[in-house]
């Protein structure tokens, strides 16, 4: 019986035109991060458990591929790449002395469950910034996020700003138990907007702090937003969080990119290790953000160096999926100029396949085939 090779579920072959266009696409990008002055690191695909663990606050557990060495430790397979460029900063840089900015290329690796019908090997590209809690560096990223996309060949696309902050603030406020906090964080996110008004109403809280979290999933569009956050709370917090938000807007009109620009209250990330701002890309034909990033303030804490950062990570499977439904053609690799040769005419074919090469051109030397 023929034994049929294949793929596992959620992860596939890249091959043809798709991968040259891939290629092309990640060299366009890395132009923007070099442009801006960030530096390459490469870690590794596999990593020690406690990278991700849930002190870390990354993916959970259940989400992660692991298994052991040789000596029992517990690896996984990347699942981001945010931990793994800290630990690396925490080890090889001081962060404390200088801003250390990094980029990068790889895939990451996530278990998910296989209804939801993504891919569990992405290829990732994105930038960090350790040690500068800065407006300036928060809105550096969203630039670099700007153009990377239009480097990309997009033309339509929004990058939708929040600040957990905020939220957390309120929070704090509240009072809540850990179970109803993760309730409301998830229904806030989902805007579900009943559902946050049962669970809410369910709390007995202040009318001025249920007002607040009624409203939470309603806390999107243009900078006017803004005010209207700033109307619902006197938390000092959640208006510091607010105020970070007006300055950053304020920075990206020097760059000239406030209309790429929108602002969420009600997105609550997944991801627990993010402090302050978070924002994702979204365009036509795909439902998954294009690019997420945040900032992380405490997370090199973990590694033993704490220090201010925010990163961004590019989806690239997602972007090239947009760009392919959006009939964006992407560069890909010319055909190669194909010389055929006989056994009486391999040398002089081998010879100018030589010369063409060294003028620049792409060859394939190919042997004729015999007519039966």
């Amino acid at each position: 019986m023929q034994r049929i090779f294949h793929t596992p579920e959620g992860v596939r072959d890249i091959y043809n035109g798709e991968c040259s266009q891939k290629h092309h696409l990640q060299a366009e990008i890395y132009k923007v991060f070099r442009s801006y002055g960030y530096e390459e690191i490469e870690t590794p695909s596999i990593e020690y458990f406690e990278v991700f663990s849930k002190e870390v606050g990354t993916v959970p557990s259940r989400d992660l591929y692991k298994f052991f060495d040789r000596e029992g430790n517990t690896l996984v397979l990347r699942p981001d790449f945010t931990p793994s460029v800290s630990r690396a900063c925490a080890t090889y840089f001081n962060p404390d002395q200088q801003v250390v900015t990094l980029c990068y290329t790889g895939n990451t690796f996530v278990n998910n469950s296989s209804y939801q019908g993504r891919l569990k090997e992405t290829t990732q590209m994105g930038v960090e910034r350790i040690g500068d809690d800065s407006p300036e560096a928060d809105a550096e990223l969203l630039a670099m996020t700007i153009e990377s996309l239009l480097a990309s060949g997009l033309t339509e696309f929004q990058i939708s700003v929040g600040q957990v902050d905020y939220f957390k603030s309120l929070l704090k406020d509240a009072g809540l138990e850990e179970e109803v906090e993760e309730r409301l964080r998830s229904l806030i996110s989902q805007k579900n907007y009943f559902g946050v008004e049962d669970l809410v109403k369910e709390q007995k809280l202040s009318e001025s702090l249920e007002k607040a979290f009624l409203e939470l999933p309603h806390l999107f569009g243009t900078s006017e937003v803004l005010a209207k956050a700033r109307s619902l709370t006197d938390n000092t917090c959640a208006l510091a969080a607010v105020e970070r938000l007006e300055e950053i807007y304020e920075i990206l009109k020097v760059y000239g990119y406030e209309k790429y620009v929108s602002f969420d209250f009600g997105m609550l990330s997944k991801i627990q290790y993010y402090t302050g701002i978070i924002f994702q890309a979204y365009t036509y034909g795909i439902g998954e953000p294009v690019v997420k990033g945040g900032r992380y303030n405490e997370l090199l804490k973990h590694f033993g160096k704490p220090a201010a950062s925010i990163g961004f990570v590019i989806v690239v499977d997602n972007l090239l999926m947009a760009l392919s439904r959006q009939k964006i053609e992407v560069a890909k690799d010319e055909a190669p100029v194909v010389l055929t040769y006989t056994e009486e005419n391999r040398r002089e074919a081998i010879l100018e396949a030589q010369r063409l090469r060294k003028e620049g051109s792409c060859v394939a030397l190919r042997c004729e085939k015999e007519e039966d």
